[in-house]
């Protein structure tokens, strides 16, 4: 196995709680599931490389052929990525040759369904892959019920006659919301707007003039 391999077993056996509380044989089994590959770069577990990694070479000079040390690291881009099953756009990092074999398989979903274990080489591969493996095995114990066309027509009916009320209900709480507040205006004198008119309409019933109905108007012009 690879360095990154043994490191991989060894967080595992110990999550578990050491080889004692393994059965014989399930290390062995463990270890067909793990990727045997040398990963020599921490980012990639934040990612899909289907395979590509840095490389070392030597850089030649023309004239002397003098030999340098050099890397070569992967064309990494950062994608967004529709899934199916989680009905959402991924944010990943992913190389340009994982991009081909996604494109290749029919989506992100059908490149983690279709990929091994043990060539799924990043941690996050593994991850995703088991969570959309689990979620697919759940969706598949689900019962499907079509509908005829008539029920779908009058069930969209429904609905939208459903977000009507939703909206003519908020836009009544936003028209009591700031009517209340704007009756609550305080006004010159110190009393509020609602005390003003309750005044004013005694006054009227009283028999005033309506000088005094016209007041306010003169004053705030």
């Amino acid at each position: 196995m690879a360095f990154r391999s043994r490191e991989m077993m060894k967080k595992l056996v110990k999550k578990i709680g050491g080889d004692q509380n393994l059965a014989p044989g399930v290390k062995d089994q463990l270890k067909k599931w793990v990727p045997d590959r040398k990963i020599v770069m921490g980012r990639a577990n934040r990612g899909l490389f289907a395979g590509r990694h840095i490389q070392f070479g030597n850089r030649v000079s023309e004239d002397g052929g003098n030999k340098t040390k050099r890397c070569w690291k992967p064309n990494v881009q950062e994608k967004r990525l529709f899934s199916y099953i989680l009905d959402r756009q991924i944010r990943v990092k992913v190389t340009t040759h994982a991009l081909r074999c996604i494109d290749k398989a029919g989506g992100i979903d059908e490149y983690l369904l279709k990929t091994p274990h043990h060539k799924m080489d990043t941690e996050m591969g593994l991850f995703w892959k088991v969570k959309i493996e689990k979620m697919y095995q759940d969706l598949g114990g689900k019962q499907v019920v079509f509908f005829a066309p008539e029920d779908e027509a009058s069930f969209e009916e429904k609905f939208n006659e459903l977000r009507l009320e939703q909206k003519a209900g908020r836009r009544e709480a936003r028209r009591k919301m700031y009517g209340s507040a704007s009756m609550q205006e305080p006004t010159k004198d110190g009393t509020d707007a609602g005390e003003a008119s309750e005044l004013t309409t005694s006054r009227n019933e009283d028999g005033s003039s309506h000088a005094d109905f016209h007041e306010p108007l003169v004053a705030n012009a």
